[in-house]
């Protein structure tokens, strides 16, 4: 007895063909939103916005900019608390974004080699 599969889900050659084309479409889609993605910057600011960073989608910190008044020479502990706040949420928030627009293209598959991809 020969099993049936549903219609679209046969072997045949043409099906192979546009599986194909399917997948290098993404591939394409994905190499474009990733340069995209590494070309853009990001603004965040911490500590009330005492303290401020650009970085791009390459996770390259370009800029931090330090207000004075939140430079105390006998706290230098809370100006680096809140320096490690804004890197943080910098890197947090370009893999935030980073993933949002590459499920928009791979519908949540588990594509290997695609940063952030879990």
């Amino acid at each position: 007895m020969k099993a049936r599969l549903p219609k679209g889900m046969g072997g045949g050659p043409q099906n192979m063909q546009g599986m194909i084309r399917q997948a290098q479409k993404m591939q394409e889609d994905i190499a474009a939103l990733q340069e995209d993605l590494d070309a853009r910057e990001y603004d965040i600011s911490a500590g009330g916005g005492v303290v401020k960073v650009k970085i791009n989608g390459k996770l390259e910190v370009k800029t931090i900019e330090i207000q004075p008044e939140i430079v105390d020479p006998d706290d230098i502990e809370t100006l680096s608390d809140i320096l490690v706040a804004a890197v943080n949420e910098a890197i947090k928030k370009v893999n935030d974004t980073n993933n949002e627009e590459m499920s928009k293209i791979t519908g949540n598959m588990n594509i290997p080699g695609i940063p952030g991809m879990f």
